[in-house]
């Protein structure tokens, strides 16, 4: 396991996050030891989707207004279908990503969490994954789109769906393990 007790981490989520994809990430990252804060435009709390209803909710760490990119080591973006399509419509979420983008930072989406990315203009040439329905828009954004559990292209680490979580978690983990703390 590796040890990154000075790694901090931005999950950056809306509601209707798919359960697993936010609170199994954040659980390996910090067992490996990152502090990982919960960001979102919403105060409070955010709620959950879990498979096929709602799912818990999670306390609200920090608001998008109450941080900057330079903050954190690297961004994790969860899936589920609502989340990322609320996400994709807020001027300072997608500001957010692209800043962790531009600035090379780690940044993993699973599921429809590239849907976020896609809004950054920052994924021509990049070669990623995703749940199948965003094949045609990652590929629309520049991005070439492939089948597999994880995809790692430089800084940029992307997973399909939930039961991809393990390699995506160790792919997040290996990727910070490489990074100097910020």
């Amino acid at each position: 396991m590796e040890n990154l007790k000075n790694k901090r981490v931005a999950m950056l989520t809306e509601h209707g996050f798919e359960q697993s994809e936010l609170t199994d990430p954040k659980k390996a990252l910090e067992e490996a030891g990152a502090t990982v804060h919960i960001i979102s435009p919403q105060k409070g709390k955010v709620k959950a989707w879990d498979k096929t209803d709602w799912g818990i909710e999670l306390v609200v760490d920090k608001t998008i207004d109450e941080v900057h990119a330079e903050e954190y080591d690297a961004l994790v973006l969860p899936g589920g279908v609502m989340n990322p399509d609320k996400l994709r419509g807020n001027k300072k979420a997608v500001a957010f990503a692209r800043e962790f983008m531009y600035n090379d930072k780690p940044v993993a989406a699973i599921c429809h969490g590239p849907q976020t990315l896609i809004e950054t203009g920052m994924l021509q040439g990049r070669t990623m994954t995703s749940y199948p329905s965003l094949h045609t828009d990652l590929k629309n954004a520049g991005a070439s789109w492939v089948d597999k559990e994880v995809v790692v292209d430089g800084n940029l680490i992307t997973s399909r769906k939930p039961d991809d979580i393990p390699a995506f978690n160790k792919a997040i983990i290996e990727a910070l393990a490489g990074v100097a703390a910020s």
